[in-house]
């Protein structure tokens, strides 16, 4: 069984999809990971994550770059954005995603082109989402709960910039896949988050 999981930054895809994992007892991906691994290489390179040529040589990384923490951090996550718009580097990433999704056992995986591209066929699809002020009020706390002094104004900026490029871009857009069933977490704490997931892919495998 395939579960994908789609959906903005800082919209709860990331913590539904572990959770989902670990009650249903699938490997999980976080694909995200993955280019904000090439986004952080095309950093340690030099490189200008809006240059296709840097971007598809930053996809050459190592693998114990995918365990660094400064992949969390929002600089990185601009430059995963950014890197993730060149139809190249989507391709260079794709068979290791399709891989993990394809394994006997079935996976999770979260991301923002699971349901349409990497895993279609996937059994069941959410598109967890929220409002771009709750989101950003989210990634707000958690930076300064890390002791990163950073302006609500600034992130709330960030985050409707990247939602921009990753719903227009002509490869893989973020869309909700056909038959996805849409998870909005503004008003839902973790828990009833998770809760709510839990509960709407139970009721798609009963149906």
């Amino acid at each position: 069984m395939i579960i994908a999981v789609d959906g903005p930054t800082a919209s709860g895809k990331g913590t539904i999809a572990k959770a989902l994992a670990a009650h249903f007892g699938l490997p999980h991906l976080d694909t995200g990971l993955l280019y904000r691994a090439v986004g952080r290489q095309v950093q340690l390179l030099g490189g200008n994550p809006d240059d296709p040529h840097d971007a598809i040589a930053a996809c050459d990384f190592t693998e114990s770059l995918v365990e660094d923490d400064i992949l969390r951090s929002e600089d990185v996550g601009g430059y995963a954005s950014r890197v993730s718009v060149h139809p190249a580097v989507r391709h260079a990433l794709y068979e290791r995603q399709r891989a993990f999704a394809l394994q006997e056992s079935g996976a999770v995986l979260d991301g923002r082109d699971i349901g349409t591209v990497i895993a279609p066929e996937a059994r069941v699809k959410l598109l967890v989402t929220a409002s771009v002020a709750e989101r950003a009020r989210r990634r707000w706390a958690e930076m300064t709960g890390r002791g990163i002094d950073v302006a609500l104004s600034t992130i709330e900026y960030d985050i409707a910039a990247r939602d921009a490029r990753d719903m227009n871009r002509k490869d893989a857009p973020l869309m909700a896949a056909p038959g996805a069933l849409v998870i909005d977490t503004t008003h839902f704490g973790r828990d009833a988050a998770i809760e709510a997931a839990i509960e709407a892919v139970e009721h798609k495998l009963a149906r």
